[in-house]
């Protein structure tokens, strides 16, 4: 079994759109980040490897899960494809690609476009992905490489208005 954890980054400032990619956490962003990543910790949850946009909101939200989850925040890798909106195609392509070693894998990103890899990897998915809303994916295959549109299952959802 492989099992992909997406996460929107937290809450960040809400204003300087035009510094878009250099936008950071807002205090109730990095609670939320801590809150979130502490529950994935509760569950014995330990990933083999992270990947996030290299923004500096996803970063902040990464790092702050990093910790919690004991993962050196020199290991996570930072994909510039994520802050520019991957394609959810290119996005699977990304995944099988994998080696498969890695069991669990962490990816933070931004709306719209972590929606539409929810959307496009768990069949009938249309909930909402508020800030650092995190899904567990799992996928019932032996290698990355058989990851398929609509193939996953979810097997948690948290958001931070389950921790306030």
């Amino acid at each position: 079994m492989k099992r992909l954890i997406l996460v929107r980054h937290a809450k960040s400032i809400s204003h300087g759109y035009d510094q878009d990619y250099d936008r950071t956490l807002t205090e109730r962003g990095e609670e939320d980040a801590l809150a979130i990543s502490r529950e994935l910790k509760k569950l014995n949850i330990r990933p083999d490897l992270i990947i996030a946009s290299p923004a500096v909101r996803t970063t902040q939200t990464a790092r702050v899960f990093a910790e919690t989850l004991d993962y050196p925040f020199t290991s996570i890798l930072f994909k510039k494809k994520l802050y520019s909106g991957t394609t959810a195609e290119n996005f699977l392509s990304t995944l099988q690609e994998l080696e498969d070693e890695k069991e669990t894998v962490i990816v933070f990103g931004h709306n719209p476009t972590v929606y539409y890899y929810m959307h496009y990897l768990i069949r009938d998915f249309n909930l909402d992905v508020p800030t650092c809303a995190t899904v567990g994916i799992d996928f019932e295959v032996e290698s990355w490489t058989q990851l398929r549109e609509l193939g996953g299952k979810m097997v948690f959802m948290f958001i931070p208005d389950m921790f306030r």
